[in-house]
């Protein structure tokens, strides 16, 4: 076992990092819990039979009037801290997973055709791309999810909400992925696999998607694991200004929403825990872009 470690690099860089060690174990704890929630949970925070009123505002354990099982306390409607996060963690995750995939793909795509076009292509892709940089991504999403209410009819608009905020999202994140794929084709293009594959007459699609992507997956991979965390945290935020999803839907960031109406009251578990969890679940993912973009660009070592 220790031998394969020694010959895979980033699996050695990986064992003699203990940051990258603790964020990978924290990450995929939480997405687990998130992922095995139904299971886990003590109660479905979705479910209004599954919790009582009665056990409302209960404060952690460790503190007077706290009792288990709730370990971290409850909320006003009686629903365990611990539930909701795990369900909260499993949406906020579903959307910044769907976002992420989304915006990989278009701009992935977009980057590979203009760098391999080029020419006027090139030249709308990218001044689209420089007008959204100069957006704020948060600005962004505001306006798309803006239109989108302008759109739709107002019987529909709850039922495409988190499609809706997904694209919102995803829309607001592809620039990274375009200028990045359009910077990597230009590099591939001088190299002479590139140059033999065109050479051949192989169709531009199969150049680009056989050839160039795998070779410059490297720089995306960091982007996706970055850009995985912006979504998650975009969601938050978007969620948290009442534009995102509703309270009968809690994600991090609506729990964090519901929290702020009981921090004078002294209820502070309510808003503490769902954001210390937020905190921990985007830091650790930072953290494991940081150590994917050092095993993929040795300079920065």
């Amino acid at each position: 076992m220790w031998a394969f470690i020694k010959r895979s690099e980033p699996l050695w860089l990986f064992v003699h990092s203990p940051a990258a060690i603790i964020a990978a174990i924290l990450a995929l704890t939480i997405i687990c819990g998130a992922a095995f929630a139904p299971w886990i949970a003590l109660n479905n925070p979705y479910d209004l039979a599954s919790f009582s009123l009665m056990d409302g505002l209960l404060p952690p354990v460790w503190q007077e009037g706290g009792r288990a099982p709730f370990w971290l306390g409850t909320d006003d409607q009686g629903r365990d801290m611990i539930s909701s996060i795990l369900y909260g963690a499993r949406l906020s995750l579903m959307i910044g997973l769907a976002a992420m995939a989304i915006a990989t793909v278009l701009g992935v795509g977009l980057g590979l055709a203009a760098g391999y076009i080029g020419g006027r292509f090139d030249a709308v892709v990218m001044r689209i791309a420089d007008v959204q940089l100069a957006l704020p991504a948060i600005l962004t999403a505001l306006l798309i999810d803006g239109i989108a209410r302008g759109v739709l009819p107002t019987d529909v608009q709850q039922e495409f909400r988190v499609v809706v905020l997904t694209l919102a999202i995803a829309l607001s994140l592809w620039v990274n992925f375009a200028r990045t794929a359009r910077a990597s084709t230009f590099v591939e293009m001088n190299k002479d696999y590139v140059q033999a594959a065109m050479i051949q007459g192989q169709h531009p699609l199969r150049v680009m998607f056989i050839h160039i992507l795998p070779n410059i997956l490297g720089p995306l991979l960091v982007i996706m694991t970055v850009d995985l965390a912006s979504a998650i945290l975009l969601e938050a935020t978007l969620s948290f200004l009442g534009i995102g999803l509703p309270a009968d839907s809690p994600s991090l960031g609506t729990l964090i929403r519901i929290g702020m109406q009981f921090l004078l009251s002294g209820e502070w578990w309510i808003l503490w825990v769902p954001s210390i969890f937020l905190v921990l679940l985007v830091v650790s993912i930072n953290i494991l872009g940081d150590f994917l973009r050092d095993v993929f660009n040795p300079r920065l070592r």
